[in-house]
């Protein structure tokens, strides 16, 4: 049984489908990620599994009982926000403290909880300290103790790491990772940062507009595109696509022309693709110096010289922007033409409609 699970779940703000009608399951120990663009509907699809949103329709179901109409705190959730939301003139003990206190716990059972988390979070010795006293990361790291403490069968997380630098970010990341593990408990994080959705998580849902665009492992996301919304999105840098129309369709093989790039046959698609419009999506890691099945001509006007690898921006014949990322530091100029190739199994192809027919 799963520990959550949206059925037909919707969120209207008057006459405004902000969530349109979503279903998932998160089983117990999974570290499940939302992710998608500003305004995708993932926070507050977090603050209705929190209890902070009303629910418009459907059901919220957590441990097999449905919690539409409980408050946040019978739930069984502890929720970590974006902002750490800590009292200044608390120290970090009393911080982590405080929701044990609302409830009303005995002294041995609070310090009994402060304590282990502490030691999960290496706290130790910051507990007499105030939150003025500590770094960024620290702070972020009582928020989550504080949540740690009142034991929850689920943590949600909304974009706890928006506030950091790039470099903190990243320590924390690995820091949330070593505490999923050490935990065993299951968790669900908001971002829009897709390398925290692909380096984090168990399983990635992808939102885009009010709707689940795709849910798959990382791997899965980035090998197989459902549609051209996720094949975009996941990824850094993101796919290129270049349009094309079908000339010859015969359920084993299409044959795509890409005007004067050339024309390119792809194996195993289907047979109502004849005649379409289509999209060909290629990423910028799979392109080679050394050559391909398929071979094409483009002039960087920006070169990215960047140590571990190179970035060349170029724009196509047929006005669509094009990405080569490159190991180590290949000799790129801007303005100097250049042959790029890649294979075809590295290669996608969408409909008409956006949907990955290869």
């Amino acid at each position: 049984m799963s520990q959550l699970s949206l059925k037909r779940l919707e969120k209207s703000f008057n006459e405004a489908r902000i969530i349109k009608g979503i279903d998932l399951d998160v089983s117990e120990g999974e570290f499940v990620v939302f992710v998608g663009p500003s305004g995708c509907g993932k926070s507050t699809l977090l603050r209705m599994i929190a209890g902070l949103e009303d629910v418009s329709a459907g059901e919220i179901e957590i441990g097999g009982n449905i919690v539409n109409e409980l408050p946040p705190v019978q739930r069984g959730i502890a929720m970590v926000f974006q902002s750490y939301a800590l009292y200044p003139h608390m120290t970090v003990y009393e911080n982590i403290a405080f929701p044990l206190r609302v409830e009303k716990l005995p002294q041995a059972e609070v310090d009994s909880r402060v304590q282990a988390a502490a030691r999960v979070l290496q706290l130790e010795s910051r507990l007499q300290h105030r939150p003025g006293q500590l770094s960024g990361g620290q702070r972020q790291r009582v928020a989550i103790g504080r949540a740690i403490v009142r034991q929850p069968k689920i943590f949600l997380f909304d974009e706890p790491l928006s506030n950091l630098d790039a470099a903190l970010r990243s320590e924390m990341r690995i820091e949330l990772m070593e505490l999923h593990k050490r935990l065993g408990s299951t968790m669900i994080y908001v971002t829009h940062d897709q390398i925290e959705a692909m380096t984090m998580a168990d399983k990635i849902v992808v939102l885009n507009a009010g709707e689940i665009a795709q849910i798959g492992s990382p791997l899965e996301l980035y090998h197989k595109p459902d549609n051209l919304f996720v094949a975009g999105f996941i990824g850094s840098p993101k796919m290129n696509f270049i349009n094309g129309k079908v000339r010859a369709a015969d359920g084993s093989n299409v044959t795509v022309d890409l005007g004067k790039l050339g024309t390119i046959s792809l194996p195993r698609t289907s047979r109502d693709v004849a005649g379409q419009d289509v999209t060909l999506g290629i990423r910028p890691e799979h392109l080679s110096l050394d050559g391909g099945q398929f071979v094409i001509e483009i002039t960087p006007n920006i070169v990215e010289h960047l140590g571990i690898h190179t970035i060349g921006y170029a724009i196509l014949p047929g006005g669509e922007n094009f990405i080569g990322l490159f190991e180590g530091n290949p000799d790129l100029e801007d303005g100097k033409p250049m042959k790029v190739g890649f294979d075809i199994d590295q290669a996608h192809l969408f409909d008409s409609r956006g949907l990955a027919v290869y």
